[in-house]
């Protein structure tokens, strides 16, 4: 029986002085990895597959291989090291490598290794396959480039706790509507839609009836419907209808629902749907006369316009099929 260590480590390029890495920070290596045994076997290069990029590791998130968390810690910037691993320690690497080298490729051809494929037809890898069939030490060469504490950089939206991420939410709104201001619209549209997509996650977690739900759910709202006014901008129009039928749904008398809504009718030529949607408007709001007047009659307007549309069409059609014209 053997007294080796799990990880032994052999430095080949000494980095600079050596500071402890903290939970939260991101470090960035390249590696190699090579399968031992009877013959040394490079299986992986970062420099080569995937993306041909480092790879970012956050420090205290479970990773699903803890032994490069382990080696990253025994590191410092700079620093080159071969790092041998037993194979008890490494029994996830041909998950990982698959995920790894498929970064950036066409999803369409990525192949889907889920339990029943996995025991018929592997992961896809004819080397990855054969480490799953016969684990084997292995050896990764790191070279950590650098390390970011956790208030260095902006952490991704699955790093933040509920309260980070709340606290997140009015910020992406106030920078959705700066851009609005500035005409920049999708711009904009992609701030609140990430807002919006942050507040479903968290109340995806809740029940409609909690006070919790509908405390988010009063957040969402007007992010929703400046959303919807990117949409209208865009053309985008039965999306507008849809997102605000959502606000409408918990707020009826929601008068920017109902003006938005009605103008997206007019652009998908729903004329009965936006004329409702105006008149109800008008009965909230009696100030916005003027204006809906002014909406109603340019539907009058549009209908008149699509009557004739249709009617030459109409004539068309009959000179055609009464053959006048066939030679």
């Amino acid at each position: 029986m053997t007294n080796e260590p799990p990880i032994v480590k052999n430095i080949l390029h000494a980095g600079q002085k050596y500071i402890p890495i903290a939970d939260g920070s991101k470090a960035h290596f390249h590696f190699q990895t090579w399968k031992l045994g009877k013959e040394r076997v490079l299986l992986d290069d970062s420099k080569k597959i995937g993306k041909k990029e480092p790879m970012v590791l956050v420090i205290g998130h479970k990773f699903k291989l803890e032994a490069w968390e382990t080696i990253v810690k025994l590191m410092a910037v700079g620093e080159v090291a071969s790092f041998k691993v037993k194979k008890e320690l490494v029994y996830s690497y041909p998950f990982v490598s698959k995920t790894l080298r498929e970064l950036g490729k066409d999803k369409h051809v990525i192949k889907h290794a889920c339990t029943m494929t996995l025991q018929t037809e592997g992961i896809g890898y004819d080397d990855l396959d054969e480490l799953i069939s016969n684990p084997c030490d292995l050896e990764f060469i790191i070279e950590l480039l650098k390390v970011e504490r956790a208030d260095e950089y902006k952490k991704d939206l699955w790093q933040l706790n509920t309260e980070e991420r709340l606290q997140l939410i009015p910020k992406l709104k106030e920078k959705g509507n700066n851009l609005y201001g500035q005409k920049a619209y999708d711009e904009a549209e992609k701030k609140y839609h990430e807002a919006i997509s942050i507040l479903e996650q968290l109340m995806i977690r809740e029940r409609k009836s909690d006070d919790e739900w509908k405390d988010l759910n009063k957040i969402k709202l007007p992010i929703l419907l400046n959303y919807a006014q990117c949409k209208l901008v865009n053309g985008d129009f039965y999306s507008v209808i849809e997102h605000c039928n959502t606000v409408l749904e918990y707020e009826p008398d929601n008068e920017k629902a109902l003006y938005r809504r009605a103008k997206a009718h007019v652009g998908a030529w729903n004329p009965d749907q936006a004329e409702d949607d105006f008149k109800r408007l008008k009965s909230l709001n009696p100030t916005m006369s003027t204006i809906i007047d002014k909406e109603l009659q340019n539907i009058k307007k549009l209908r008149k316009e699509k009557e004739n549309e249709d009617k030459n069409v109409m004539k068309k059609l009959f000179v055609n099929e009464s053959g006048v014209g066939d030679s």
